[in-house]
C-alpha cells in the first residue's frame, strides 16, 4: 500500500478547551499526567491496588444515575467535546527519557498510551452531566479504527499537540478523531490523524450504558458525522467477511491460486507430473511459517487502568513493539511506523494474567511489511486459552523486504 498521508481538519479556535491551568510551555493546556488524574476523579478510582476493590464497591451505587434512554440526554456538540493537550518534550526535558527510544526519536508506543487516554477523556467530557461529580459510566476502547501517519521521525526534544473530540455517536458508541502535532520554528505541523471507538457501560462495566446525542452545527460537521456513520457500517459489514462464515471471493480464489501455482515445484516429479505436495520457495522469499516472533507480559497492577483491568493503551504499546521487532528482525533494517489499522479490543485483560503476544509478518510488498499480532490471555489454573486482542501495523523498512509467502491455506488469508 502507498504511504498514507494524513490530512488535518482544523476546527475554529473558538473549539479551544482546556481542563485546568497547564504547563509553562503552552499556558492554558494540561499534560498528560493531568489526563489520567482527571480520569481518576471521573470515575472515583484508587491509586492504591490495595483500595481498588472499595474503590469499585462504591461505584455501584452510580446505577442510579444512569439514563433509562437516550432520549433523556441533553444533546451535545462536536466542540462540547473538543480538548487540546500538550506534551512537552521539548520544554520539560525530565519527561524526556520516557518517551526515547535507542534511534534518537519517540517511543510510539507510548504515543499509543497517549492516545488511548485522551480519548477516554474526550469521551467523558461528552457525557459530562453538570450536577454529577462522578460519572456512572465505564468508558473503554473498542476499536482502533485506523491510525495514518504523515512523518517518519517524531522528534523527541519538540512539544507535541494532542487534540481531539467525539466525532459521532451511536445508542452506546462513540467515535473519537483525534490529531497529533508537532512544534518545529514555533509553528505545530502535523503528525498523525487516529479514529478511536469507545463504549459506554454501566458502572461495574457489565452492560452497555446510554451516552448523549451528538448534533452536527456546520456542513463540515455534518460530513464528519456521516463518514462515523459509514465507518460503523464498514465494521460491521467487515465482521461478517470472516472465512469462518463467508467463502473466499473470486478474486480472492484467483491470488491464492496463483501463490500455490508459484510455489509448486515440477522438478520433483517425472513424466510431467506435478505434486502438491513437492513445494518450493521462490526466488527473495520467506515461507510465512518462518516470519514470526512471541512474547509474554505478566499483568502487574502497574498496568491496571481506571477499572482495575489492564490498560489498553499498555497492550496497544506492547503489540506494537513486538510487531516492530517482528519487522526489524524480517526486514534486517530500521522499520517505520505508517499506520495502525483494526485494533480490536475482544476481552478485557484481568491484573495478574499470563498475557501470551505473537507477532507475524502477514504481507509485504517493495518496502512495505505488513504485521498482524494476536494477543491471549492464558489461565494457569483452568489452562484456557483467550484471544484479547488483534493488532495490524504498516511498517516501511529502510530497504525493500523478502516477499513473504504462505504454505498452507490459512496462512494464504493471513
Amino acid at each position: 500500500s502507498a504511504y498514507r498521508l494524513c490530512i488535518m481538519r482544523k476546527l475554529p479556535s473558538v473549539l479551544a478547551r482546556t481542563l485546568t491551568s497547564g504547563t509553562s510551555a503552552s499556558p492554558g493546556l494540561p499534560d498528560m499526567s493531568e489526563v489520567r488524574s482527571k480520569l481518576r476523579d471521573i470515575v472515583g478510582a484508587s491509586t492504591n491496588w490495595r483500595d481498588h476493590v472499595q474503590a469499585m464497591q462504591e461505584r455501584k451505587a452510580l446505577h442510579t444515575l444512569l439514563a433509562k434512554q437516550q432520549e433523556d440526554l441533553p444533546p451535545r456538540r462536536m466542540k462540547d467535546s473538543y480538548l487540546e493537550v500538550i506534551l512537552p518534550l521539548g520544554s520539560q526535558p525530565e519527561i524526556r527519557e520516557k518517551y526515547l527510544n535507542v534511534h534518537n526519536s519517540v517511543r510510539f508506543g507510548r504515543i499509543l498510551e497517549d492516545l488511548d487516554s485522551l480519548g477516554v477523556l474526550i469521551c467523558y467530557t461528552h457525557t459530562k452531566q453538570e450536577m454529577q461529580q462522578r460519572s456512572p459510566l465505564s468508558i473503554v476502547t473498542a476499536l482502533v479504527d485506523k491510525i495514518n501517519l504523515c512523518q517518519k521521525i517524531i522528534h523527541p526534544d519538540c512539544d507535541i499537540k494532542f487534540t481531539g473530540n467525539v466525532s459521532w455517536v451511536g445508542k452506546t458508541s462513540m467515535e473519537v478523531r483525534m490529531h497529533m502535532l508537532q512544534q518545529h520554528d514555533g509553528d505545530y505541523s502535523p503528525v498523525l490523524d487516529a479514529t478511536f471507538v469507545m463504549v459506554a457501560r454501566d458502572p461495574e462495566n457489565k452492560r452497555p450504558a446510554f451516552v448523549n446525542p451528538l448534533i452536527p452545527e456546520s456542513p463540515e460537521e455534518e460530513e464528519i458525522f456521516k463518514q462515523g456513520e459509514l465507518n460503523k457500517l464498514k465494521r460491521i459489514e467487515f465482521s461478517t467477511a470472516s472465512l469462518l462464515k463467508m467463502a473466499p471471493t473470486a478474486e480472492e480464489r484467483n491470488i491464492v491460486h496463483d501463490i500455490f501455482l508459484n510455489t509448486l515445484d515440477p522438478r520433483q516429479e517425472g513424466e510431467g507430473t506435478v505434486s502438491f505436495r513437492s513445494r518450493k520457495l521462490p526466488p527473495n522469499s520467506v515461507w510465512i511459517e518462518d516470519a514470526k516472533l512471541k512474547g509474554l507480559e505478566i499483568c502487574h497492577p502497574e498496568e491496571r487502568n481506571i477499572f482495575n483491568r489492564i490498560f489498553g493503551g499498555f497492550l496497544m504499546r506492547k503489540a506494537f513493539e513486538l510487531g516492530w521487532a517482528t519487522a526489524c528482525s524480517y526486514g534486517g533494517s530500521r522499520p517505520f511506523i505508517v499506520s495502525v489499522d483494526d485494533i480490536m479490543f475482544q476481552k478485557p485483560v484481568e491484573v495478574g494474567s499470563l498475557l501470551l503476544l505473537s507477532g507475524q509478518v502477514c504481507y509485504t510488498e517493495k518496502n512495505y511489511i505488513q504485521i498482524r499480532v494476536h494477543s491471549e490471555v492464558y489461565n494457569a489454573n483452568t489452562k484456557e486459552h483467550h484471544t484479547t486482542n488483534i493488532f495490524h501495523f504498516t511498517f516501511i523498512s529502510e530497504n525493500e523486504v523478502p516477499q513473504v509467502v504462505p504454505k498452507t491455506y490459512g496462512g494464504k488469508y493471513l
